[in-house]
């Protein structure tokens, strides 16, 4: 059997891709429009096949079930997930036979987190491409024969990146720092075996630190607990951390 190629990818989510170009026209956000195909997709198994209705539907219901998706991706970042009512997804999932609740995310939400990061960071580095897909339609219309972006193997592998493209800056408030341990234990309960590592302030005299610095194992879990946000607001038993994508301080060139 041949290896699947880019192309076949591209061919085999045309409807992701379609139901992609359909959010970005309306929301505008690429990371939220990435993140609702992301859920659609995982959802998208069996009898049920909700992203095939978003590319016909009107802006408003597209906007619609843009916030839905991605209202629920929110909400798992919380302890206690209490997802609000998502009457049109639920709507486009009985088309199929299936009655979906918000309850339904929250009790599964180990399975949803580690479906949409696989799309994320699979399938949908290809599907997301704008690139790849300029060339797939010159490829059709007979411009280019075979472009060799297109023909090459696929694979499902995440790509590797820098340490500094998959980390998170932490801070907490005054007197209410939490031990690394516990930010790992959020991390590892809520989105599975994610963590690399994480890296603390350090203090004297008894201080507690400030800040902090957590390193995922992949970029797709920064951008799931953003949600397409610059600053998220995390709470962990009673107290409350931020955080937001890690930038490096640049360093001063030498003469």
């Amino acid at each position: 059997m041949a290896a699947m190629t880019v192309r076949d990818v591209l061919y085999m989510y045309s409807i992701a891709r379609q139901a992609y170009d359909r959010f970005i026209s309306v929301c505008g956000s690429p990371e939220k429009a990435q993140n609702a195909v992301a859920l659609l997709v995982w959802l998208d198994q069996g009898t049920i096949s909700a992203i095939h209705h978003v590319p016909a539907m009107a802006p408003d219901a597209v906007a619609i079930v843009a916030e839905e998706a991605n209202v629920v991706l929110l909400c798992l970042r919380h302890q206690e997930p209490a997802l609000p009512p998502i009457p049109l997804i639920s709507a486009l999932c009985m088309q199929g036979g299936v009655h979906i609740e918000p309850g339904f995310f929250a009790f599964h939400q180990d399975l949803v987190v580690h479906g949409v990061a696989h799309f994320l960071d699979g399938a949908g580095k290809f599907v997301f491409d704008d690139r790849l897909h300029a060339l797939l339609r010159r490829s059709e219309t007979g411009l280019i024969v075979n472009p060799p972006e297109l023909m090459a193997p696929y694979t499902s592998q995440p790509v590797v990146v820098p340490e500094d493209c998959r980390s998170m800056f932490i801070t907490f408030s005054k007197g209410n720092a939490l031990h690394h341990e516990e930010i790992f234990e959020y991390f590892r309960q809520k989105w599975g075996d994610c963590v690399v590592r994480m890296l603390m302030e350090k203090t004297k005299g008894g201080h507690r630190p400030m800040y902090g610095r957590i390193i995922f194992k992949t970029e797709v879990i920064v951008k799931l607990v953003l949600n397409g946000e610059r600053l998220v607001k995390i709470s962990i038993g009673q107290r409350e951390i931020w955080l937001r994508k890690y930038v490096p301080r640049p360093t001063n060139a030498v003469a």
